[in-house]
């Protein structure tokens, strides 16, 4: 992994009947990993992290959101239940971006849920 960052973040859930989950990452990680990540964006200008919270690991992309000018962070239901979390609990998360050709490791989830 690259460069690893560290914050905490409210759990909010999206306002319709998706269920979906996500963190909005704090501006000051998300200009860095923005300038970090130039080469590794992909379609809609996300990028590929390794993420932990609560000793679960896994790995999804984040988001860019024009409305807050950060990043989300989507947390699946398997990865909120397995770190005993829910809507609007501040929660400790660590990130990390997936380089080209970098190694998987860990529980695998992936996008919105």
């Amino acid at each position: 992994m690259t460069s690893s960052y560290s914050f905490r973040a409210e759990l909010w859930r999206y306002p319709d009947e998706s269920g979906w989950h996500f963190l909005t990452l704090p501006l000051e990680v998300a200009d860095d990993l923005r300038e970090e990540a130039k080469m590794f964006r992909e379609g809609f200008g996300s990028v590929k992290v390794t993420a932990e919270i609560s000793g679960y690991i896994w790995q999804t992309s984040v988001f860019p959101d024009s409305k807050s000018r950060s990043y989300l962070l989507p947390v699946k239901k398997a990865v909120r239940d397995a770190a005993g979390i829910s809507d609007g609990d501040e929660v400790a998360v660590r990130l990390a971006i997936q380089g080209e050709g970098e190694a998987r490791t860990g529980a695998r989830t992936s996008g919105p849920g």
